[in-house]
């Protein structure tokens, strides 16, 4: 009796367990139920909020050409429009880059030819003040500098020629390169000479007659950076030339832009290999017995500095890789390809003779040419007539010799007979 009544105690506290349990759970249910409710009802109003987002230009077109009718014409239009947008858009981008790179070349030259003056000051031996050095970027003017195209081997015609140069306003020098074994004896005797008169434009040129083409390109391009002149003359040391006389000859032209002043001639294309002035490049000129195009013989010619300033934009030069390594810092490997293909590499092409070269890379520009025949007289008695005339020559020499025939011993006489007069470049206004 006592153990049923025991068990049915039992039986009832476990009923009344489970009726409590399962109370418990129902509510812990509901409210499991009503807090996900409430959580999922929050995030997918953040999502929803994260997931509106503004649409593009492109969408809200797509959208209104939608609401419009998909107008195949309409929807070509607009894509071209945007598209020569975004073109014009690059290529204003990159136009402007490369305005940029111009200005840091120019700059990077200004500072270059200014520390080209402090090295030749240190040379020679002038002291150098603060003020010179801060004043240096700022070049004076100059009317002309004058390259004298000279060769290891012309040493001789280099002395009967220095009495001959002056400082008014003119820059002149000796431009030679250095020998296919840089450092050598030809290099050194150069470098003695210049110690002893400083008046030499060394070039980042081997030497060569065949490589005359490649000489004059580096001399305008280097002098041009330089020095700050209102003209480049490049003339042969076997020519006599009256200083004063090639200044007034100038000064005439020098409100001109773009000037190319010489002796204008069209000479025959040389096809046969193994004559004097064999044009490799016939083929280039037409059919045989042409002539080439109207260009300055090579013994003397003149270009104002614009001309002077294209051909050094096409030269790579020394400053040019300094703001390659500059420019890499801070631009892509794919821009400075870009740059280096258009606008830094060699485009002016080289004829076999230096003077055909210089007048092709003006065809196509905008270059007013000047024949002036004083700049090509012959020797006395030619020049030595016109002299006595009051019409001076410029510049005297052999055509059989493309100089003055045996320089070394005639140019005192040619001097003597057809020059100025010792005073006139002192007495001389420009």
């Amino acid at each position: 009796m006592k153990e049923r009544t025991t068990m049915k105690s039992r039986g009832d506290q476990q009923a009344s367990r489970s009726v409590i349990s399962q109370k418990w759970t129902l509510l812990l249910c509901i409210g499991s139920f009503c807090a996900g409710l409430l959580f999922t009802n929050r995030m997918w109003t953040m999502s929803d909020s994260k997931l509106i987002t503004r649409p593009t230009a492109i969408e809200s077109e797509g959208l209104k050409l939608v609401s419009e009718g998909c107008d195949l014409r309409k929807l070509q239009m607009k894509n071209v429009k945007r598209d020569s947008k975004q073109i014009f858009g690059e290529v204003s981008k990159t136009h402007q880059a490369i305005q940029t790179l111009d200005k840091t070349i120019s700059s990077l030259e200004m500072e270059l030819a200014a520390a080209r003056s402090i090295q030749e000051s240190i040379v020679n031996g002038s002291p150098i003040s603060e003020e010179d050095t801060r004043s240096a970027p700022e070049r004076r003017k100059y009317l002309m500098v004058v390259g004298v195209n000279t060769a290891f081997s012309s040493r001789k015609r280099r002395d009967s020629r220095k009495k001959l140069e002056e400082e008014k306003g003119i820059i002149m020098r000796f431009v030679i390169g250095h020998s296919a074994t840089v450092g050598g004896i030809l290099d050194r005797a150069i470098e003695a000479e210049d110690r002893k008169h400083g008046d030499f434009l060394r070039l980042d040129h081997v030497e060569g007659y065949l490589e005359l083409s490649a000489k004059t390109k580096t001399y305008f391009a280097t002098a041009v950076t330089m020095w700050d002149a209102e003209f480049y003359i490049k003339v042969d040391d076997d020519v006599h030339v009256n200083i004063a006389t090639l200044g007034h000859t100038l000064v005439r032209h020098r409100k001109k832009k773009r000037v190319y002043i010489g002796c204008m001639k069209s000479g025959p294309v040389l096809a046969q290999k193994g004559v004097r002035y064999h044009e490799p490049e016939y083929w280039k000129f037409g059919e045989s017995g042409n002539k080439y195009f109207r260009h300055a013989t090579g013994q003397l010619y003149a270009i104002s500095k614009d001309l002077a300033t294209y051909i050094s934009l096409n030269q790579l030069s020394f400053a040019c890789s300094i703001v390659i390594k500059t420019l890499s810092i801070y631009l892509s490997y794919w821009f400075l390809m870009f740059v280096l293909k258009n606008r830094l590499r060699h485009v002016l092409h080289k004829y076999a003779n230096e003077d055909v070269s210089l007048g092709s890379w003006f065809i196509g520009l905008d270059v007013e040419h000047i024949d002036d025949r004083r700049l090509c007289c012959g020797t006395p008695p030619d020049c030595e007539w016109k002299a006595q005339a009051g019409n001076i020559c410029v510049a005297s020499f052999d055509w059989t010799c493309s100089g003055i025939c045996r320089s070394v011993d005639r140019i005192k006489e040619v001097h003597r007979r057809c020059g100025e007069g010792e005073n006139a470049v002192w007495s001389a206004t420009f």
